[in-house]
């Protein structure tokens, strides 16, 4: 689509692939991409922008397919110190920008004797799509943790939203789309750097172990059933190591898939479908996506 953009301080690329922005390393070019300067920059741009015109917020692309086609409209992605500092805080409190990686906020956490936020330490991606999705693992969730979250709206004004606003469910939030998260403050428990970065430590053993981390790969593909675990029901139906042109059904874990060096944004998604048909088949259960799936098909 063609339209005018305002001018910013940040900056602009028109038609620039997506592919470098995500960790499958897969995907098309974005209308725009735009990375803005700071808080102020943001909104004097939405505040710009044709109504018109659809807007995606982005963060590391750690749990996201962007299809061959590319994206429609603007794509904003919020990094450096304006969106992606970390801080602790009096009281055992950690406060993080939008952009900044959850393992920041768990190292953050650590290093002042903060508990509570280890499991950030296994969770990939940026706090902006932890507030989206309410990420967690290992027995904790971005709901335990929040106190309350900055968001700006199409309009760019700012608003304070406390953790009961966000209605937090399994993976989801209830807040109208078109935000755009801003920043979080968390509450920890007060503890000593020691024994914290000792449970972050074992985190990471564990997920290294169990994950196809050092792929190129989504995290989690599919949410865990009510009572049942997604890559039980993937190993049952037999899709363990399934391929489908340069995708494949991790061997490590089967509901991680990887990008096995060229596959195509189509080749992962389709191969998803696949195993959501073979689960379907073999045990009743329909997976619902955990990875969000953006853009036009190829």
């Amino acid at each position: 689509m063609s339209f005018d953009l305002p001018a910013v301080r940040g900056e602009i690329m028109r038609g620039e692939t997506l592919a470098p922005f995500t960790w499958f390393r897969v995907g098309g070019p974005a209308d725009v991409l735009f990375l803005p300067a700071d808080e102020a920059d943001l909104a004097d741009f939405l505040r710009a922008l044709p109504d018109d015109v659809p807007i995606l917020p982005i963060g590391v692309g750690s749990n996201l397919i962007v299809r061959d086609g590319g994206v429609a409209g603007v794509v904003i992605r919020l990094m450096g110190r304006a969106f992606a500092g970390v801080d602790a805080l009096p009281h055992a409190r950690v406060r993080a920008g939008a952009g900044a990686l959850d393992s920041m906020v768990a190292r953050t956490a650590a290093k002042a004797g903060i508990a509570g936020l280890e499991f950030y330490a296994g969770v990939p991606g940026t706090i902006g799509g932890a507030l989206m999705m309410n990420a967690g693992c290992y027995g904790a969730e971005t709901k335990d943790v929040l106190v309350s979250a900055r968001a700006m709206d199409r309009g760019g004004a700012v608003r304070t939203l406390t953790n009961a606003e966000f209605g937090f469910t399994y993976r989801k939030n209830a807040l109208p789309p078109g935000l755009i998260f801003l920043d979080a403050l968390f509450q920890g428990t007060p503890s000593t750097p020691d024994a914290v970065a000792a449970k972050m430590a074992e985190i990471t053993e564990k997920r290294e172990a169990a994950q196809p981390i050092r792929e190129k790969t989504g995290g989690s593909t599919f949410k865990n059933p009510p009572g049942d675990s997604a890559w039980k029901l993937v190993d049952a139906a037999g899709m363990r190591g399934a391929r489908r042109g340069g995708a494949q059904v991790s061997e490590k874990h089967a509901n991680f898939l990887i990008n096995t060096g060229q596959a195509s944004a189509a080749d992962i998604e389709g191969l998803g479908e696949e195993v959501r048909a073979a689960v379907k088949a073999q045990s009743g259960v329909e997976l619902e996506w955990e990875i969000k799936r953006i853009g036009r098909p190829g």
